[in-house]
């Protein structure tokens, strides 16, 4: 399908890398209009966990993505960062949290899209516990919920949210035939081993992020090189330079809910500051 027209019968799906901060959120505003319009995309996912100032995610946050064009917005282990997330879960079924956390946590781990005119979207978000927090095992709770997601559409995304490539790509194995993509997120740094794997599943490790990429993973340099020079607590800034829109674009057949074509996403806020400092493609 490669940067051609969308074939017949296959719907694409944009997923954006963590969004983070104001800087983020701006990119997302500006540059997903003309994007979603150039690439012919029909559904926008976007992880959300560091939208609020580097720092969870707030109904405000949240709805100036939804106003940008994300259909639907997941998280990972910065969810419970502000203190109103855990309302804004139970009242906007379009933000997901992990689904590995204990029962009866607020929240869902798992959404079905619906909009005219597009097939059904099942996302799910999971987190990985290895250098993670200790949830629950992601692989049999992912093995649960895509049963159920595809009782309603065979189109599933999963964002993995995790920090060890080797659990990612353990869980795009294991989720191999049964979903439409496998997109890493957590990391910051977006990967190169974009391929589909054998039984029709789009894989990256990790989509990287949208937002201030003269950082430190979106945070201003001196506080972290001081952190990691000195050992003492310092305040994490999101910074402002050289901003991105990151992630990556999957084709997906919308009768077998398999990919055809998985492509990453690097797009600069500012055409001029990408040159020489960043490969996009």
């Amino acid at each position: 399908m490669g940067w051609g027209a969308l074939q017949a019968g296959a719907v694409r799906l944009l997923f954006i890398g963590d969004v983070v901060g104001e800087p983020g959120r701006r990119a997302v505003r500006q540059l997903l209009p003309a994007l979603r319009e150039r690439l012919g995309i029909g559904w926008v996912v976007a992880n959300g966990e560091n939208s609020a100032g580097g720092n969870g995610i707030t109904g405000a946050t949240a709805q100036e993505l939804f106003g940008a064009g994300v259909d639907g917005i997941t998280t990972g282990d910065h969810v419970w960062d502000q203190r109103e997330t855990a309302g804004l879960l139970v009242k906007d079924p379009r933000i997901v949290r992990p689904i590995n956390y204990p029962e009866g946590v607020p929240g869902n781990g798992w959404m079905v899209l619906r909009k005219d005119g597009l097939p059904l979207l099942g996302v799910l978000n999971v987190q990985g516990r290895t250098f993670m927090p200790p949830l629950e095992n992601p692989f049999t709770a992912a093995d649960r919920a895509v049963t159920r997601l595809r009782a309603e559409t065979p189109i599933v995304l999963v964002d993995f949210h995790a920090e060890a490539t080797s659990e990612k790509i353990a869980m795009g194995r294991f989720l191999d035939g049964r979903v439409s993509a496998v997109i890493g997120t957590h990391t910051h740094v977006q990967t190169a081993d974009e391929w589909i794997m054998p039984k029709g599943t789009a894989y990256l490790s990790d989509a990287g992020f949208t937002g201030p990429h003269d950082s430190v993973l979106g945070r201003e340099v001196e506080p972290v090189l001081n952190r990691f020079l000195t050992q003492m607590p310092q305040r994490f800034e999101v910074a402002s330079g050289r901003v991105l829109l990151q992630g990556a674009w999957v084709d997906v057949d919308e009768s077998t809910g398999l990919a055809g074509t998985i492509q990453r996403v690097s797009e600069p806020l500012d055409p001029g500051q990408a040159s020489g400092r960043l490969a996009t493609r």
